[in-house]
C-alpha cells in the first residue's frame, strides 16, 4: 500500500484546508502550479485511471437509486466520467504512449480511495460522485496550465462542470422530500474531504507534497470551489 495513505494523514490535510477557508489577502493570487505540477506521463495516468474507475463505481451505483430520475442522473454521472477517460486515453495514444501502463502505477491507491467513499446507500454514492469527482476535476484542470501548450488544447473542456446542474436537481429534490438526508449527507460530504484531499495531494509533484505553504493557496481554490458545490445542494460544506 502506498505510504501516503492514512487516515492520520487525511485528518491533517482536511484541518488544513478547512484552516485555508480564511486565505490571508497575499495567498488569494491565481495559482502558480508550474513548480508543483507532475510530469506529463504520470498526470495523463492518474486522470484516466480515475476517470475509468469513476465510470465505473457510478455505473454500479445506478442499480441502487430510489427513483428511475435517479438513475438516470447516476448514469449521467458515469458516461460523462466515460467520455472523460476516453478523451484522456486518447492523448496518451496520440503520443505512442501504452494507457494501460501509465494508469497501473495509479490503480492501488485510487481503488482503495473509491472504496472507502463508495457511501452507504445510492445518496451517499451520488454526493461521493459530485464532491470527489468535483474537487479532482478541478484540480486536474489547473494543472492544465501547466502542460505543453498543444496538450492543454486538446484537454480544456475535458474536466468541465457539465453533469454538475443534473445531480443537483435531482439530489435537491431528494433532499427536499426527505429533509433528514440533508443532514446526513452534510456530514458525508465532510467525511469526503480529507479522503479527496490524499489523492489530491498525490497528483502534484513529488518535492511539492510536504510543502504547506506552497500548497496552502492550492487548498484555497478546490475548497472554494467545493464550498459552492455544496451551497447548490443546500448543504454546508
Amino acid at each position: 500500500m502506498v505510504s501516503w495513505w492514512n487516515r492520520k494523514r487525511a485528518a491533517q490535510l482536511a484541518a488544513a484546508w478547512l484552516a485555508s477557508r480564511n486565505p490571508r489577502k497575499d495567498s488569494v493570487e491565481r495559482l502558480q502550479l508550474d513548480d508543483v505540477s507532475p510530469e506529463l506521463d504520470v498526470y495523463l495516468g492518474q486522470a484516466a485511471y480515475l476517470q475509468l474507475s469513476l465510470y465505473e463505481t457510478m455505473g454500479r451505483a445506478g442499480a441502487s437509486a430510489p427513483t428511475l430520475s435517479g438513475r438516470l442522473v447516476t448514469g449521467v454521472l458515469a458516461t460523462t466520467a466515460l467520455e472523460r477517460h476516453r478523451t484522456i486515453v486518447g492523448e496518451i495514444e496520440r503520443t505512442g504512449g501504452d494507457p494501460a501502463a501509465l494508469m497501473a502505477p495509479h490503480r492501488e491507491a485510487i481503488d482503495l480511495f473509491l472504496e472507502r467513499t463508495s457511501g452507504a446507500d445510492w445518496y451517499e454514492s451520488m454526493l461521493t460522485g459530485y464532491v470527489t469527482a468535483g474537487i479532482l476535476n478541478d484540480l486536474f484542470g489547473s494543472l492544465l496550465r501547466s502542460l505543453p501548450a498543444d496538450v492543454r488544447g486538446r484537454l480544456k473542456n475535458v474536466f468541465d462542470a457539465r453533469e454538475e446542474a443534473a445531480v443537483v436537481e435531482e439530489l435537491t429534490a431528494r433532499i427536499e422530500e426527505e429533509p433528514q438526508v440533508g443532514s446526513r449527507l452534510a456530514m458525508w460530504g465532510r467525511r469526503l474531504v480529507g479522503d479527496t484531499l490524499l489523492v489530491a495531494r498525490s497528483a502534484l509533484a513529488s518535492h511539492a507534497r510536504e510543502d504547506q505553504e506552497r500548497l496552502e493557496p492550492v487548498w484555497t481554490e478546490l475548497i472554494a470551489a467545493h464550498t459552492r458545490r455544496m451551497d447548490a445542494l443546500g448543504l454546508t460544506a
